[in-house]
């Protein structure tokens, strides 16, 4: 019980109410300082009482400071709406009522148009994983996500699917020497390439932005850790498709998953901050904190966002051209969609910006890649447009359990029993990203059978990732 952490219904058992100062209190709490809980317990309680004793102490002073001007502070907070909006659910009985909590916040928010939560959705930050949320002329940073513009990107080769059978020594070599991974991870000054998107004028839009083009120069062409891969497999066409141009058959296939690295993760941070100094939200939303489009904060995001997709999908272009070539094949198809972005879209014949953080752009006849695990299928799908769930599907198979927890309860044998029952070799990766970290794939889709089609599968087979789960050596 001593270490047990302090979360906001202990502050409210005190009198705390949910707002600024709670979250000050629970930024103190993080760091402990050496108090035991009770210490820090009583230490809240002291301050809620007396602020303005605390106001030279140096732990409590911004706490008792946002105590002191409590009210000011609420008086200049946007108001949300008593209650959220109606938002359509998408198996929702597979669904954590975290993430669910997070799109009712959403859905109150006094922008929002319309909402949406997909199967694979779960709790995050801001927006949930798996949310998509439209709103007027407004774009939410933490609801395009961290990773802006993180993407899947598929390549179909003119290889028929048993070249992996007698070739699975050069494949790996063939990953391993073209793929770099880990968060951070990037290419020496020798190694680097050049690309077009190095020479977007919208790398010139400020020192800001300007001030990232290296490091853009430096990962361009690597991924990163967590569920990021770049991955063999076989793709399973079940019926020849005339608008991809495949005859029924099982090819060899490369499928990767990342994003825009450092740069998107910067802007991110920098953008969301931004907007929590101009956009002021009650406690429960300030994640959900909005720039407007038609002022200069908010342009700039849009251009930094749009720059950062363009980063990610370079990267993901620079990766399957070396492996493509390395390998010696003809590229018979090539699909690729993204998550973590903002759209302006049309809806019940108004122009809104659809933010789908871990979601899937599924307008009527749109192609998209949804991947399972490591070890479980994915599916090349064609969207049906359905408007309930704002023309969106979901991303993946979604988590079932945090990292944190996988790490410390799931079983590395049991990991490699699966992997050798379907015949997936593993270059890297932790245990938070094995199978049994994810909901089952087949319920995922089964969930969405209303906003998608499905016109091929994808086995993996050969999967690399970052040798921890986050960086490599």
């Amino acid at each position: 019980m001593e270490n047990k952490r302090i979360n906001g219904n202990d502050l409210i058992a005190l009198g705390y109410k949910e707002n600024h100062a709670m979250g000050v209190a629970l930024k103190i709490n993080k760091k402990r300082l050496g108090f035991s809980r009770e210490q820090m317990l009583e230490n809240f309680k002291n301050v809620l009482e007396n602020p303005t004793s605390y106001l030279e102490d140096a732990i409590f002073k911004p706490l008792a400071e946002v105590l002191l001007k409590i009210d000011t502070i609420e008086a200049e907070t946007i108001r949300l709406n008593d209650a959220p909006q109606v938002y359509s659910i998408f198996g929702k009985e597979h669904i954590e009522e975290g993430a669910t909590k997070q799109m009712d916040v959403a859905m109150k928010l006094p922008v929002a148009v319309a909402g949406a939560l997909m199967p694979d959705a779960h709790q995050g930050y801001g927006l949930p994983i798996g949310g998509v949320l439209a709103t007027k002329n407004e774009v939410i940073p933490y609801g395009v996500g961290v990773d802006i513009g993180c993407r899947m990107a598929l390549s179909i080769f003119d290889l028929p699917a048993s070249y992996l059978e007698g070739h699975t020594g050069k494949l790996k070599d063939i990953l391993m020497k073209n793929t770099r991974f880990g968060a951070g991870n990037g290419y020496l000054k020798h190694e680097r390439i050049d690309h077009e998107v190095l020479d977007s004028s919208l790398f010139e839009t400020d020192n800001f932005i300007r001030s990232l083009k290296d490091k853009a120069w430096t990962q361009l062409g690597s991924s990163g850790g967590g569920n990021h891969f770049v991955e063999f497999g076989v793709m399973d066409v079940d019926t020849a498709d005339e608008v991809l141009g495949l005859e029924k058959g099982k090819y060899l296939a490369l499928l990767t998953h990342s994003g825009s690295r450092g740069i998107g993760a910067t802007i991110a941070g920098h953008y969301t901050k931004l907007a929590k100094e101009i956009c002021k939200l009650p406690y429960e939303a300030q994640n959900l904190a909005y720039l407007d489009l038609d002022k200069a904060e908010g342009q700039a995001y849009w251009l930094a966002m749009n720059l950062a997709g363009d980063y990610a999908s370079a990267c993901h272009g620079v990766i399957h051209d070396k492996i493509r070539s390395a390998l010696g094949a003809e590229l018979l198809a090539k699909v690729e969609n993204h998550h973590n972005f903002a759209w302006k879209e049309l809806l019940n014949d108004e122009e809104v910006i659809v933010h789908r953080k871990g979601a899937t752009p599924a307008g009527k006849g749109v192609l998209g890649i949804i991947p399972g695990s490591m070890a479980t299928p994915g599916f090349l799908v064609r969207g049906k447009g359905e408007k309930r769930a704002i023309h969106s599907a979901s991303h993946g198979a979604g988590r079932l359990m945090s990292r944190t927890q996988a790490i410390k309860t799931l079983s590395s044998m049991e990991l490699k029993t699966i992997l050798a029952a379907n015949g997936v070799s593993l270059l890297g990766a932790g245990m938070d990203e094995a199978p049994m970290a994810y909901k089952d794939i087949h319920t995922v889709m089964a969930s969405q059978t209303d906003l998608v089609d499905v016109v091929a599968t994808f086995l993996p087979k050969i999967v690399r990732m970052a040798d921890d789960g986050s960086r490599e050596d």
